[in-house]
């Protein structure tokens, strides 16, 4: 198995981005928040940023946004790539933009419009190699944009409707990270079932569920450390002992047996490869 240099911080959805005006809420932005990670793993303030808006409905609104919390953090070298077609991401611009910055964000909004207009393209092949072969190269992706880092990935399904098959759709992300299947604003939209059929139907992979304003640096392809204010809910069906997920009709109510799952919070570690969790002492300090 080859040894991944670069790293993937996939995010629940609505991380902070420093828009409060309470002065306490500002500090810990700037010192503790989701984006302060993103930016301490690319090397720094002066590390050249790249914000990819595509999966959004308002690409220009999203990508300002950014912009302007990167600023709030001190970032020199921040640079808005609005790809609205798969022509788009074959353009020599584009291109020389992901050669050169040192970290890529992907915004949120429909994960499918993500592979539509960059799956298969010299800037996904770029991206794959850049992340396998370069140390200190990051990809981080909120909701939409941290969903397309897997292979099999959740591409809908209605939280109401959970546990009966067919209630989730799959659809083929850019298989940065084949281990698992991502899911975002997991507890405030009751995701749970979703994530357990997608696991079902995938019981090799590990699913993942992240909380809003919630993530995790993962490193090396393998070792996960969660940040942020909320939690991270993992879903490992290798120990499943009753799966009747490729037998049931469409509509039907599922039963998984032996569904092993782990609710880890800020500092909590995942290792991948092993299936093992090291969670984090309480009295440790948040990190």
């Amino acid at each position: 198995m080859q040894q991944i240099k670069g790293t993937l911080i996939p995010i629940g959805g609505n991380e902070d981005k420093g828009d409060d005006d309470n002065e306490m809420y500002t500090e810990e932005f700037i010192d503790e928040g989701i984006l302060f990670h993103v930016v301490k793993e690319a090397g720094g303030i002066d590390a050249k940023i790249v914000v990819i808006p595509t999966a959004s409905s308002i690409p220009v609104e999203v990508g300002e946004n950014y912009l302007d919390a990167f600023q709030k953090l001190g970032c020199t070298d921040v640079t808005v790539l609005d790809i609205r077609s798969k022509e788009d991401s074959e353009k020599e611009i584009s291109i020389e933009l992901i050669k050169t910055a040192k970290c890529i964000m992907f915004s949120g909004g429909d994960q499918s419009k993500i592979t539509d207009r960059i799956g298969g393209t010299k800037i996904h092949d770029i991206l794959v190699d850049r992340y396998q072969n370069e140390e200190g190269f990051v990809i981080a992706g909120t909701s939409a944009g941290a969903m397309v880092m897997a292979n099999e990935m959740i591409a809908g399904g209605s939280a109401t409707e959970a546990f009966i098959k067919g209630a989730v759709t799959m659809y083929k992300g850019l298989s940065l990270i084949p281990e698992l299947i991502i899911d975002t604003h997991f507890i405030r939209r009751g995701r749970f079932g979703r994530q357990s059929e997608a696991v079902a139907k995938h019981p090799d992979l590990i699913g993942i569920g992240l909380a809003e304003d919630t993530g995790m640096i993962i490193k090396n392809g393998n070792n996960c450390t969660v940040i942020g204010s909320g939690m991270v809910i993992v879903f490992d069906g290798s120990s499943l002992t009753h799966n009747n997920e490729k037998v049931l009709k469409e509509g039907t109510p599922m039963t998984m047996a032996n569904l092993r799952v782990h609710v880890l919070s800020n500092g909590d570690q995942f290792d991948i490869k092993n299936r093992t969790v090291s969670v984090l002492p309480i009295e440790a300090p948040f990190i």
